[in-house]
């Protein structure tokens, strides 16, 4: 099956000490119940993989924290939508962050 994942927002301003939410969408061409995905949010430079976990498509995850890579990030996922949660944000928070989803079979 296919599948295909969509981040919002592209771009994002904020100032220091803000929350920030950052979200990506996922549609998949299966039975969606039955999907099992490995959801990943990476940032960019020696930070890599932040947060990472495995989910059915169709079962929500309370928000949960992320490991110490991330110290207060939380992790979120509301079929179809995943969200990364930044609190307070500071200057050494900028960078790409980027939603990897993987199909697992």
């Amino acid at each position: 099956g296919a599948l295909r994942v969509t981040q919002e927002p592209g771009e994002l301003q904020v100032t220091a000490g803000d929350t920030v939410a950052l979200e990506c969408r996922v549609a998949l061409e299966v039975a969606e119940g039955e999907a099992l995905l490995r959801m990943e949010w990476l940032r960019d430079g020696a930070l890599g993989v932040l947060c990472v976990t495995r989910l059915i498509f169709g079962i929500p995850l309370p928000p949960s924290p992320c490991p110490r890579q991330a110290p207060g990030a939380q992790l979120a996922w509301h079929p179809p939508r995943a969200t990364l949660s930044l609190p307070q944000v500071q200057r050494n928070d900028s960078g790409r962050y980027l939603c990897r989803m993987t199909l697992e079979i």
